[in-house]
């Protein structure tokens, strides 16, 4: 038996499925343009390069409405770190996580309705929300309009570094959705979590 807890608005479950959607667009095209073997490309160059110009700006729309959403919504309150005791609730859930887990041991913070994040997602999803994804935006906007680069950084190129910036955000925020995913598959049962962002609902086990 599990009960379920209803954690994720609508406008949440659009925003994430939107987010998610357009983020591969520009993982794959992102590759493309880098990495693929010019006689055999990814896809072909014009059309990746459109297609992340395109998702770019998608993604930048999308996240200025989360923050909208973010300032007048309860959603808020999910992202607020408690500092006191946090390198202690951190170290007991990367333990949960790298040992705990594998022995069936039961979470050590049980997700909740005021509670839908454990510590360690709790400061990822503030780091990468707060902090790598404005870069990566802020970086990719630069790309596009490269007049407003400044042309030299301590001796080095402004684009140069500009580009180093994004692709080193980009590869982050990549190895993110890689965990986001593995740790997905990890609730009352493998496709539940996929569940909650169709239906709303958390199934607690």
């Amino acid at each position: 038996m599990s009960d379920k807890i209803y954690l994720y608005p609508v406008w949440v479950r659009i925003w994430h499925s939107l987010n998610g959607l357009l983020f591969l667009v520009l993982l794959v095209s992102g590759l493309s343009m880098q990495y693929s073997n010019p006689e055999y490309p990814l896809l072909p160059f014009e059309l990746a390069v459109s297609s992340h110009n395109i998702s770019g700006i998608g993604i930048v729309f999308l996240y200025i409405f989360f923050l909208v959403a973010f300032v007048f919504t309860s959603n808020k309150r999910h992202y607020r770190i408690n500092s006191n005791g946090l390198f202690v609730r951190l170290v007991t859930q990367i333990k949960y996580y790298t040992i705990g887990i594998f022995k069936g041991e039961p979470t050590p913070y049980p997700i909740t309705e005021e509670g839908k994040f454990n510590p360690l997602q709790q400061l990822t999803y503030v780091l990468m929300l707060f902090v790598l994804y404005p870069m990566l935006m802020l970086t990719g906007l630069a790309l596009m309009f490269p007049e407003v680069i400044v042309d030299n950084i301590f001796g080095v190129g402004g684009t140069l570094l500009t580009a180093l910036l994004h692709a080193g955000t980009g590869f982050f925020a990549s190895l993110f959705l890689v965990i986001h995913l593995y740790f997905a598959t990890i609730g009352a049962t493998f496709s539940s979590n996929f569940k909650s962002i169709i239906n709303g609902y958390h199934e607690v086990h």
